[in-house]
């Protein structure tokens, strides 16, 4: 089996990631070819929701459902 056929079956969507920090670290990390990502802080937007600062120049929140998405 080919590497590649491995990897397109282990993808996954940010929405579909469990909504929880630690889940979504272990999905961008896989994302960002084993690079770790963590959190670098953590601030709540204008609707009271948690707005997380990744170390990959990107913020996540989760929407009404607890999903994640980009901020």
């Amino acid at each position: 089996m080919s590497q590649a056929f491995v990897r397109e079956s282990e993808e996954q969507w940010l929405h579909e990631v469990s909504p929880t920090l630690g889940a979504l670290i272990v999905h961008l990390t896989r994302e960002n070819n084993g690079i770790r990502v963590y959190e670098r802080k953590m601030t709540m937007n204008a609707a009271g929701k948690e707005v997380h600062e990744m170390s990959n120049g990107l913020s996540y929140t989760r929407d009404e459902n607890g999903r994640w998405m980009v901020a």
